[in-house]
């Protein structure tokens, strides 16, 4: 009875939080659910019971779905424990779930000088990638272009231009977001490369 009441609260919140983020009046989304102002600031305020039959049209007119309006509050989900994953020169952690936001992954890499970054090494794929330098210096190949990027500073570019990211001078660390694309070439390929001989193979 304690987790019902508990979700039931959620949800009320998140009726609110969602009208609020909107802009919008009890009377501004109470007319898109065809419910009166008075019965929606009931439902959010917890004075009156919650039915199906109006969650529905509720989670429609704010935008979402009654399966995200209902969702379980619990945060078993809520830490992520990355375990590292090597290639000559690189160790990977994930730092996303899998359900990331919008497609999205992201990961904290950390570079030592003895990655390969030879022409063979340069990547390609469709999307653009982003990330911020932690620590050290990173020497990012774009084409025929070489870009230093120090601590502190971040970079983005388009994936489609041939590239690899390396160290300069010492070790490096970075934290990098992939798109859907990015994320199958780099890490996907780097799980591959692991169990290879060629461990440095067509990463980031």
């Amino acid at each position: 009875m304690t987790q019902e009441l508990a979700l039931d609260t959620v949800i009320r919140q998140r009726i609110r939080g969602l009208r609020l983020a909107r802009g919008w009046s009890l009377d501004a989304l109470a007319s898109r659910c065809f419910l009166s102002p008075s019965s929606l600031s009931r439902i959010e305020t917890g004075n009156r019971r919650i039915a199906l039959d109006q969650l529905v049209p509720i989670a429609r007119a704010l935008g979402t779905t009654l399966d995200q309006l209902v969702e379980s509050a619990e945060d078993e989900d809520v830490v992520i424990r990355p375990q590292p994953e090597h290639t000559r020169g690189l160790t990977t952690w994930l730092l996303s779930g899998e359900r990331a936001l919008h497609g999205m992954t992201v990961a904290k890499m950390r570079i030592s000088p003895e990655r390969p970054t030879g022409s063979e090494q340069l990547s390609v794929h469709p999307g653009r990638e982003w990330f911020t330098v932690l620590s050290g210096i990173v020497r990012l190949r774009l084409g025929e272009r070489t870009v230093l990027i120090q601590a502190g500073e971040a970079a983005q570019f388009s994936t489609m231009v041939p590239h690899v990211i390396g160290a300069q001078d010492g070790p490096v660390e970075i934290l990098t977001i992939f798109d859907h694309d990015g994320e199958r070439v780099h890490l996907h390929d780097s799980d591959h490369a692991s169990h290879s001989s060629n461990t440095g193979q067509d990463h980031a």
